[in-house]
């Protein structure tokens, strides 16, 4: 790799990939661009706020586990937003792996966080790098708020709920459909329970008096970051977007899903989801607007003898994960994690650190925390 740059975004041209790239010339890192075609990487890059002044360079790379080592030799951090990651991801873990470099990625698939914390998580603790997926707005600032939550002793439930206004890039529209035929899960008593078919449920909307629909949303990052943390039992999440009729259509695929898609044989039924997903997102969404793409985190905390409930409003879901990646490399560059092996954002850089990096940059405002405990005096 020329000049050694020491972070690598690989698939730097979708929505979110462009975003992590503006925000790493905001913290001045030096950064690989990389993807399967160079010719497209120049032209988004071209379109990225103030990429004039960055320091990045250019790497067109076949998605092959080889060709990407190669590439990432010499790279200390790998930003991946190549998904769905159940079906592109391996190839990049195990060239990290190979090349010694620490792994993120914004991953929403808990299939895939279970399948890569069982095959390369102690690999990358005895290497002492870490396997971070899934640093998102749409997991870490949740992860964020429960954390804040269980500051407080004797809480082991977590009920949390994540909504935002907007809509799906088509990367994260891939994504959503490529896991809606795999088992997900909550967690009760430390232990998985498969959500059933169709779970979805009305819920209240912190700071508003209507309600929204809001699913499972493929079970989510935060019972598997929370299956070995000894002060949680029980995590259950859902969350959605607030238009309801987005989420109406997504019910009624769904149906359409379980009827004609899931008695397909498995390569048959990606190809179908990924044609399906196609159509209801093929394009890319307009940069977002803080005045209207809002978001909202909201968790409540609870124990036999106490409550804590913490929401944290935001905005720009998309710039907060382009932001939390971009940090979580500036990070890696100057200190190691907290954690090796397979990490949460908040487990390998801290909650409170993430939430003042997220208030510096004006993406969420000042958590509402309220808490009802037992006092042992």
């Amino acid at each position: 790799m020329t000049g050694k740059k020491p972070v690598v975004v690989y698939g730097v041209t979708g929505y979110t990939g462009r975003l992590v790239a503006e925000y790493l010339r905001e913290y001045q890192v030096p950064f690989v661009a990389a993807g399967r075609d160079g010719k497209r990487i120049r032209e988004v890059l071209d379109k990225v706020p103030g990429i004039e002044n960055a320091d990045c360079e250019i790497a067109e790379v076949a998605h092959d586990t080889p060709a990407l080592t190669a590439l990432f030799k010499g790279a200390k951090v790998v930003c991946n937003m190549v998904g769905p990651f159940m079906k592109y991801g391996a190839e990049v873990v195990e060239a990290c792996l190979a090349a010694g470099a620490h792994y993120t990625d914004t991953n929403g698939e808990q299939n895939w966080m279970l399948a890569a914390q069982a095959r390369w998580g102690d690999a990358f603790a005895a290497r002492n790098l870490a396997l971070a997926p899934g640093v998102a707005q749409m997991y870490t600032t949740g992860e964020i708020a429960a954390n804040l939550c269980l500051e407080t002793p004797g809480l082991d439930t977590l009920d949390i709920l994540v909504l935002w206004k907007g809509f799906p890039t088509y990367a994260s529209t891939q994504t959503i459909f490529s896991i809606l035929t795999a088992d997900f899960y909550y967690l009760e008593q430390n232990e998985y329970v498969k959500w059933a078919p169709g779970a979805r449920c009305e819920v209240v909307v912190p700071g508003q008096h209507r309600t929204a629909l809001a699913l499972p949303w493929g079970g989510t990052a935060h019972p598997v970051w929370f299956k070995n943390d000894p002060r949680v039992a029980n995590c259950k999440v859902m969350g959605g977007v607030f238009e309801r009729a987005v989420m109406d259509n997504v019910v009624a695929l769904d149906q359409v899903i379980d009827e004609k898609i899931k008695p397909l044989p498995p390569a048959q039924q990606q190809e179908e989801l990924s044609k399906l997903a196609a159509s209801v997102q093929g394009g890319m969404p307009p940069r977002e607007n803080p005045r209207i793409n809002v978001s909202v985190d909201s968790v409540h905390a609870s124990g036999p003898l106490g409550r804590a409930h913490c929401v944290i409003h935001g905005n720009c879901n998309y710039k907060q994960t382009g932001l939390l990646q971009a940090y979580s490399a500036y990070h890696l560059l100057q200190a190691s994690p907290r954690r090796h092996g397979f990490v949460s954002a908040c487990q390998a850089f801290g909650h409170r650190e993430l939430l003042g990096v997220l208030q510096s940059f004006g993406l969420v405002g000042r958590p509402e925390l309220k808490v009802n405990a037992f006092s042992a005096a």
